[in-house]
Formats: structure tokens, C-alpha cells, sequence
């Protein structure tokens, strides 16, 4: 089954694949907006109103993102009631790798004890859903289980000193467990990316286009222009799950629950307004996990699976805006029946 728009940077695909498993991996670390406040100069209250965050998971000094996205893993395979040996390909979308070099995906891969292909994709805070698109495609043409996982630590790359950044951002793994299944859909999908201006979120140097030599001074730390962020990610987040709900020739009431990137509060109100959803269909989970980048759409997936919020067969609307700038949207259908 398959449908596309003539816009190119659209995929229509709808894949016969399922997720099989859900997974986390959280540092026990938890800081709160209190925390913060005693190093910066900002309060609680400053910070729920602009944003809707209470606390935010902190990775430990021993912790990088391989550890989180491993254990996110091997929490997913277990839901699925899978083993490693079941796994074709290990995909990590990540923006915070442990290292430039090599990816992360080969090392979580490692630490869950399989040599098969891994590698990363790194689409920022669209990283998940992008993956699901590419993960979801290799389920349904291979022979086995796919592990797609959204890790990030975040606070490694994030400047201590700076307020307004500092204070979004949080660290954690979730994982997704993709199987071929003839009476399941995933998709439509809706990708796409604008790099014109990637100073609008980005970590200026320490790439190829501005290296940081051992000597010499630069910034590695993540910057963003919060307002301009603000307008694009509403503006592409309700243009792209609209591009996926007309392609599927479903609207908002098909829709059982809309999980966007977790980025700030303010967003997914608005995202849900102009959508025109029930705001009670919208399921959030900012205020506790903050900005996890590519792992905030399967963190609070499976916080939503936890909560009994995806019932079987219900339609599911993914949708995500990050650096570079990019976009991606999805819909999937949760444990669907046999007869659907």
C-alpha cells in the first residue's frame, strides 16, 4: 500500500510494520527547576511559565549516550519479548554522539552484544521519526527486528551559563522495536529540511567548517534564537502532520493521540490550536523529561503506552521539528488487530 504527494520533500510510503516493543533508559539524576535557579538567575516560576518544565534527568559524569540508548535497547527487546539474535540493524538517532567518530549506534550495538549493521541518524530533534521512516523500511523488506533508538545527553553540549538554553534541555534514551506485520501502518511519513540558516540552533564550531584546535578558543556549546525557533517549529509541525493526515485521507478526529517532540510547552499548545486537536488528545511529557531531542518522542510514547493512552488500533500522529532545521511526521497505528 502505498501513497505519495508531489511536494519532494515528502514520503508517502505506508509500511506493514509495527512496534513491537517500547523501551527507556533515564539517568537516575533528576534536577529541578530549583536546582537551577541556585546557579542561575532564573526561579521555577520563570521557567513552567515559558516552557512547562518542572525537572529534567541529568546523565551522571560516567554516563554518555551509548549507556543510555544500550539500556533503552534492552528494555525495548525484553517488552517485545525479542532477543538480540532477533535484530538485523541497530539505527541511533542522536545529535549528542559519544564521540565524532566513530557513530554511537556500532557501540550500543557492541554493548547489547551483536555485530550486525548499526549506524546513526543524526536529524537533530527529528531523529526518531526520520528513523522510523528508515528503520521501518528495512523491517519490511529484511527478515527481522529492527531497534531504532532516539539517545541524547544533552547537558554535555548545552553552556552551563546560559540561561535561556540551559534550563530546556535534559538527558535520556528511548527505543522502538520494529516488526513486519501485514495487517499493521506505518506512515504515511513527511520529511523534510531547511538549511539555509542553521545558525538558528546549532553548536557553531568544532566541525570541519570551523575547526577548534587544540590551542585555540571557540564555541561548542549549542546556541539557539528562541523566537525564530519558535515560529518554524509550529509552522513546519502543523503543515507536516497536515501533509501526513491528507495523505492518508484522515483528519484530526481520526487522529486518537497526537505525541509531538517534547520541546516546550508553548509549542505543543500551539501546535495543537492551530491543528485544531483536543488539547486531551495531545500527550506531554516536557515538564518532566525537558527538551530530550531525538528521545523525547519515544519517551513519551512509551509513557503514553504506560499510562494506558494507546488503546489497540488507535491512530497515533507523530510529529518533530529540529536543527538543520528539519521536520518529520508519521502515523502509525498502535497494536493493530488481526482483522483491521
Amino acid at each position: 500500500m502505498t501513497a505519495t504527494l508531489e511536494h519532494p520533500r515528502t514520503v508517502g510510503t505506508v509500511l506493514p510494520v509495527r512496534i513491537a516493543g517500547l523501551g527507556v533508559g533515564l539517568p537516575a539524576r533528576i534536577v529541578t527547576n530549583d536546582e537551577l535557579a541556585a546557579e542561575l538567575d532564573t526561579s521555577d516560576d520563570w521557567i513552567r511559565s515559558r516552557t512547562g518544565i518542572a525537572q529534567r534527568h541529568v546523565a551522571a559524569p560516567h554516563e554518555a549516550t551509548s549507556d543510555l540508548a544500550a539500556a533503552a535497547g534492552k528494555a525495548a527487546l525484553a517488552d517485545a519479548g525479542l532477543g538480540i539474535e532477533d535484530v538485523t540493524t541497530v539505527l541511533v538517532a542522536t545529535t549528542s554522539p559519544d564521540h565524532r567518530v566513530p557513530g554511537t549506534a556500532p557501540l550500543v550495538a557492541a554493548a547489547l552484544g551483536t555485530e550486525v549493521s548499526a549506524f546513526d541518524v543524526n536529524a537533530a530533534c527529528s531523529g526518531f521519526v526520520t528513523g522510523l521512516r528508515v528503520g521501518g523500511a528495512l523491517a519490511a523488506t529484511g527478515d527481522g527486528a529492527v531497534l531504532v533508538i532516539g539517545a541524547e545527553t544533552m547537558t554535555r553540549i548545552v553552556d552551563p551559563e546560559d540561561r535561556a538554553v540551559r534550563v530546556l534541555f535534559g538527558d535520556g534514551a528511548g527505543a522502538a522495536v520494529l516488526v513486519p506485520d501485514e495487517h499493521a501502518h506505518l506512515g504515511p511519513f513527511d520529511l523534510g529540511s531547511d538549511g539555509l540558516d542553521p545558525s538558528m540552533l546549532w553548536c557553531p564550531d568544532g566541525g570541519t567548517r570551523t575547526p577548534i584546535a587544540p590551542t585555540a578558543d571557540g564555541d561548542p556549546y549549542l546556541r539557539m534564537r528562541g523566537g525564530d525557533i519558535y515560529r518554524h517549529a509550529v509552522t513546519r509541525m502543523v503543515a507536516s502532520s497536515r501533509a501526513v493526515l491528507d495523505t492518508a485521507g484522515l483528519g484530526v478526529d481520526d487522529v486518537d493521540l497526537l505525541v509531538g517532540h517534547q520541546a516546550n510547552a508553548r509549542i505543543l499548545d500551539a501546535v495543537v490550536q492551530r491543528l485544531g486537536i483536543d488539547p486531551d488528545r495531545s500527550h506531554v511529557t516536557v515538564d518532566v523529561h525537558a527538551n530530550t531531542s531525538a528521545a523525547s518522542i519515544p519517551l513519551a510514547l512509551a509513557d503514553a503506552r504506560d499510562r494506558g493512552r494507546l488503546k489497540p488500533g488507535a491512530t497515533v500522529l507523530l510529529t518533530a521539528f529540529g536543527a538543520g532545521l528539519t521536520w518529520a511526521s508519521c502515523l502509525l497505528t498502535w497494536d493493530p488487530e488481526e482483522d483491521a
